[in-house]
């Protein structure tokens, strides 16, 4: 392998292939979910799984379809406005986007079957919501003390022999025309071969405790860095529900849930680096695409115990999402490095050297997902005709998410890592309702989620990946708020929810054990509007 020189490079992967393996970041993108729906639904928490009569419990408790009496249209959207703040070693940055959004139109058909009879209405309902909305845009960056990208690079090649190294750096140069080319060989890991061929990764001499030489790869010193993000699209959920009455005091449902998955990411990381005298910088740009489809079921029953009484509990169970998922990538190195002479002065280039090395067609992976299982509990109760209070418990464990290749095959090493650096969730909502008059009614709700993920989690990248985008950011715990107002006249309804999403978040651009946590305060307001007829 040649001496570092002063050199710049630009690595294009653009290539269709097997071995781009996902990871525990990526099963919770897609098994999680947020507070969205109608705007009642919304403004109580999401707390109405035993109370019903709104289309949004569809996708909660399907049994709350069975307490309406009547036929019912509604639809929902509004405005979205995200704020992320990032703190790195007291390096602060921050970034804002406003967005519209469609949320919700779903309806219920209602068939009275009779009064005295054991089945009293069967309702059938169908509803679209946003279940995951991923706009946002992030920044951060600050001084690394040392540490880089780059030596995660190195660490990748560490496994292979010097003449590899050799062969993957010298590829397309005059008098090496019988080498393979490494970006077919998936053996190798892509950033790795990316780095080897922009010098960011090179071979190392060292001396062990006997005195006896020895080589192996080495990156370089990380001063300082920046990283930008801006991901967009979510997760558009279609739901199909029967339910049933029983005497007006047992009420079951089943819903069937189709999930389409619309997700986009890009990013822009560079890194200013050093080496004793010998300097420079690199960019990595990575963009990722998500697209693919999902199906569930839900089942749910309600009931209340004492006929005289309006308190009711309710219990349901979401099966795994099967998703089928397509993942398109591609990425782009470029590095602009300086060296010294041995006598300690600059060189001055003639030239700069530029590679390319491109392929037809993206990084293509063809995959399943199975996300966990969902177990959901709740309580709800009227107070004198005017007040409505709700509760619930919902428990996920995201450590039993599993991935397979497109053929069934399992993703053993990401199964295991994924048990190992995920956990188990659990979802508290409550929200009231209160009458102000004939017409008008407040509302307000709260949830609280614990993080799904373990202490010291970290996204690990296979030695054979292809993929590129080494940053990981593990949520805390998400706290959030609601306040509404609703207006009902005989036939017609209109609600007016706000809600506030807030939760810490540690991120970090690269795998490093000394690396420190970006500090990350996510923030997000929503303002959502329904209108409905109910007849």
């Amino acid at each position: 392998m040649k001496k570092r020189y002063m050199y710049a490079v630009a690595c294009s992967l653009l290539w269709s292939a097997q071995a781009m393996a996902q990871t525990a970041y990526d099963a919770v993108r897609y098994a999680g979910d947020e507070l969205n729906g109608t705007a009642r639904f919304v403004g109580m928490g999401g707390a109405m799984g035993a109370l019903g009569a709104d289309i949004s419990t569809i996708g909660t408790n399907p049994a709350g379809i069975g307490l309406f009496r009547g036929h019912d249209l509604s639809t929902s959207f509004g405005m979205n406005s995200t704020k992320t703040e990032s703190d790195f070693g007291g390096s602060m940055m921050n970034d804002k986007r406003n967005k519209a959004s469609f949320d919700q139109i779903g309806f219920v058909y209602s068939t009275k079957i009779g009064n005295r009879t054991t089945l009293r209405y069967l309702n059938f309902g169908f509803n679209y919501h946003k279940s995951r909305n991923f706009n946002k845009l992030f920044a951060a960056g600050g001084m690394l003390g040392g540490l880089s990208q780059t030596q995660q690079m190195a660490n990748m090649m560490d496994l292979y022999s010097i003449k590899e190294i050799d062969n993957i750096y010298n590829y397309g140069a005059e008098g090496s025309g019988n080498l393979s080319n490494p970006y077919y060989n998936v053996d190798y890991p892509f950033l790795g071969i990316m780095g080897v061929r922009t010098e960011l990764v090179g071979i190392g001499t060292f001396s062990n405790d006997k005195g006896e030489a020895y080589q192996r790869t080495i990156g370089w010193n990380g001063n300082s860095n920046g990283f930008r993000s801006r991901e967009e699209g979510g997760i558009n959920e279609y739901d199909f529900n029967v339910a049933f009455n029983v005497e007006d005091r047992m009420y079951f449902g089943i819903t069937l849930g189709v999930n389409d998955v619309n997700y986009t990411r890009s990013t822009y990381y560079t890194e200013d680096i050093y080496d004793g005298g010998h300097s420079g910088f690199y960019e990595l740009q990575n963009a990722y695409r998500t697209e693919g489809t999902g199906i569930n079921l839900k089942l749910g029953a309600i009931f209340r115990p004492i006929e005289e009484s309006p308190f009711r509990f309710g219990l349901a169970i979401h099966t795994p999402t099967w998703y089928s998922l397509t993942d398109t990538y591609s990425s782009n190195l470029y590095s602009k490095l300086t060296y010294q002479k041995e006598d300690g002065t600059m060189l001055t280039p003639l030239e700069f050297v530029e590679k390319t090395v491109s392929y037809v067609g993206d990084i293509v992976q063809d995959y399943r997902l199975i996300t966990p299982w969902k177990f959901n509990v709740s309580a709800g109760t009227t107070l004198g005709g005017i007040m409505a209070l709700g509760a619930e418990y919902e428990y996920a464990n995201f450590g039993s998410s599993r991935l397979y290749y497109n053929d069934g095959t399992p993703m053993d090493n990401q199964n295991e890592y994924t048990k190992s650096t995920l956990k188990g969730q659990h979802t508290l909502r409550v929200g009231m309702e209160t009458r102000i008059s004939s017409a008008f009614s407040v509302r307000a709700g709260y949830n609280y989620s614990t993080s799904a993920f373990k202490d010291g989690a970290y996204k690990s990248l296979n030695a054979n990946d292809m993929r590129t985008d080494t940053e990981y950011t593990n949520d805390l715990a998400r706290n959030t708020v609601t306040v509404g107002l609703g207006y009902r006249s005989k036939w017609f309804y209109t609600d007016l929810a706000y809600k506030y999403d807030v939760y810490k978040s540690d991120f970090y651009a690269f795998s490093d054990e000394a690396l420190q946590a970006t500090k990350v305060t996510n923030e997000r307001h929503q303002l959502l509007f329904t209108l409905g007829v109910h007849f």
